[in-house]
């Protein structure tokens, strides 16, 4: 068994079972077809229903996982002069709740995302509904020469969502959808309401960091530059580091740093 399946547990099928059979109760349906993803997913089992939707399944272990992980991103955040801005979510019903909602933000806003259905509990798991995209691709599955051509759709889209009082706080590649030529976001984190400001520009570094192994810094950094001020980049500069910790980034950050510097020098000369 591997390190992931380990730690996400693994749903015993009486209770699969018993989630599905809701599902079929409350979509009228007398059979249900399901794919289970092997999805890098530590937070939920995720399938595909029907060819339809897109369900996760959210236990009490998951729950327990998403504390651990939301207090070692605090500490982490701590590393680059700021408190903690991420937020966990009391229990399975909550985590699921909280992302069913910040998509409905997200596309209200406007954004691409995958069109929220509901979310319900059943046997003290939270189970989520969303709309199924078929063969879609992600950020990190595509050749660069799209990754360049969508680089400044993602900073836009990133940047609509900062303008609105939102943030990722979770962005990665495989986060990041590319559907029918549409750039689609998928699965916003919890931060604090007070801690906005901070995870907008963790939301940047982030982004940068997915870019940077795909595009190089140079070319990153210049997307990002038509939808972020210098003084943004400068900020999102400062949590580099710890974007460079998490074992879901791999990047060269001394590179983007490097990069930031040279473009605010080169604001700050035209400006003089």
């Amino acid at each position: 068994m591997s390190i992931r399946r380990l730690v996400r547990g693994t749903i015993e099928w009486d209770r699969l079972e018993v989630v599905f059979r809701e599902m079929a109760e409350r979509y009228d349906r007398s059979e249900l077809r399901v794919e289970f993803l092997d999805a890098d997913n530590w937070l939920s089992t995720p399938c595909v229903v029907n060819d339809q939707w897109f369900v996760k399944i959210v236990t009490g272990q998951n729950s327990l996982v998403h504390a651990l992980f939301t207090g070692a991103r605090n500490l982490g955040a701590f590393t680059s002069g700021t408190e903690g801005f991420f937020e966990h979510f009391a229990d399975p019903m909550e985590m699921c709740e909280h992302e069913l909602e910040a998509t409905k933000r997200m596309r209200e806003i406007g954004l691409h995302v995958p069109a929220p259905i509901e979310s319900f509990e059943v046997d003290g798991m939270g189970v989520l509904v969303m709309e199924y995209l078929p063969e879609f691709e992600t950020l990190d599955d595509i050749d660069e020469e799209r990754v360049e051509h969508y680089a400044p759709e993602v900073f836009e889209a990133l940047s609509a969502m900062h303008d609105h009082q939102l943030a990722h706080g979770d962005f990665r590649g495989e986060n990041v959808l590319i559907y029918d030529e549409i750039v689609y976001f998928i699965d916003a984190t919890n931060v604090r309401e007070d801690g906005i400001a901070e995870a907008r520009s963790y939301d940047l570094a982030c982004a940068l960091a997915a870019l940077e192994p795909l595009v190089g810094a140079r070319d990153a950094v210049q997307a990002a530059a038509e939808h972020y001020t210098p003084e943004e980049l400068l900020a999102a500069r400062e949590f580099l580091d710890f974007v460079n910790m998490r074992p879901d980034h791999d990047f060269d950050a001394v590179s983007v740093k490097g990069e930031i510097e040279k473009l605010a020098d080169s604001e700050d000369a035209d400006g003089e």
